[in-house]
């Protein structure tokens, strides 16, 4: 294995020393580079704009503090899973790295509102940041993104599981390029948070609003309304929504001329009416009705008749047979048989 180390180690030497034009460069997956391969890349490739680190594990602190010295032109950085980096590592790269338009952190669990302040105060073009599963953001942190980037269009918090509709908030009244915005898993979100988010961020074309548990047809409702190039909801487990909210979504501009992508597994309110009324979305490509369990095979039929192009993913349980006379036969669930 040491052996095996020292050749990867040699050859992205090699590597960065007689490429030194190189612009773009992914190592998605390389769990073997190190430090050192940092080191390389930023004492030979100063050119470099985009570089792609997911996974690679090994990679700590001291690379961003290399990157940031001599990669001053990066403009895309993906750092995702890389779970030894630490604030420390965030305040080096930004003091160098200024012209970052993408930083992916998803699965950077040591990072805390402090990293973020530091992206604020440095990186002012970023219109692009994944914090998907960093667990230790609070509120605090997102305000003080949304008060420094004003130009984000993409943001991910899903798995932030301690943000409030303060985060909302700040991204309503500082961002209102925001494009996309993914907020799985963050359950304490509620109606309040998204309607000033709706109102103000027209520009909106995809959600992520899984286990957004809180949500009810009025954050439906409001999104019709104010945003109208909607293209892509997912509002799986958000139980709470009804056919009524449907009933918006599928009348409003978004739904008539936009709208690709609605996910809506675990909906359990939802029922074949819904189906009669995304009848409207003339646009739409994929619908998820996993687990919904008042939709019927033949409200998705007739849905279907009148948009035949539209791929519907649903699950329908086995229908449970009858006791057999005299109550002596085994019963069988609604999803498994008993052998």
């Amino acid at each position: 294995m040491y052996v095996a180390l020292v050749w990867i180690l040699f050859v992205m030497w090699t590597f960065a020393q007689n490429c030194r034009n190189i612009e773009h460069l992914n190592l998605n997956g390389c769990t073997k580079i190190t430090d050192s391969t940092c080191y390389s890349l930023s004492r030979f490739c100063s050119k470099l704009k985009h570089l792609d680190l997911t996974s690679c594990v090994s990679i700590t602190n001291s690379s961003l503090k290399g990157i940031s010295e001599g990669c001053r032109h990066l403009e895309y950085l993906n750092l995702s899973w890389c779970d030894q980096i630490t604030k420390d590592g965030i305040e080096a790269l930004v003091r160098g790295c200024r012209s970052l338009r993408a930083l992916l952190l998803r699965g950077c669990t040591q990072l805390e509102d402090e990293a973020l302040k530091h992206i604020q105060n440095s990186c002012h073009e970023l219109v692009s940041l994944n914090l998907q599963s960093c667990s230790r953001v609070t509120d605090e942190g997102v305000v003080q993104i949304c008060r420094g980037c004003h130009r984000l269009q993409a943001l991910c918090l899903s798995g932030c599981g301690n943000l409030t509709d303060a985060s909302l908030t700040a991204l309503a009244l500082n961002c209102p390029r925001l494009q996309i915005l993914e907020a799985a898993r963050c359950s304490h979100l509620t109606d309040a948070g998204f309607t000033l988010l709706a109102r103000n961020c027209h520009d909106l074309e995809k959600m992520d609003l899984e286990e957004c548990i809180l949500i009810t047809d009025s954050t439906l409702i409001q999104l019709s309304i104010h945003c109208p190039k909607l293209q892509a909801l997912s509002l799986s487990h958000c139980e709470l929504i009804t056919d009524d909210g449907i009933l918006h979504l599928s009348n409003s501009p978004c739904g008539h001329e936009r709208l690709r992508v609605l996910e809506l597994d675990n909906c359990l309110l939802i029922t074949d009416v819904a189906l009669e009324h995304l009848e409207n979305c003339r646009g739409l490509e994929r619908l998820e009705l996993y687990d919904c369990q008042q939709v019927t095979r033949a409200g998705i039929k007739r849905m279907r008749a009148q948009l035949p192009h539209v791929k519907v993913h649903a699950y329908f349980a086995p229908v449970t047979p009858p006791t057999a006379v005299g109550g002596s036969g085994q019963r069988l669930c609604r999803c498994c048989v008993i052998l």
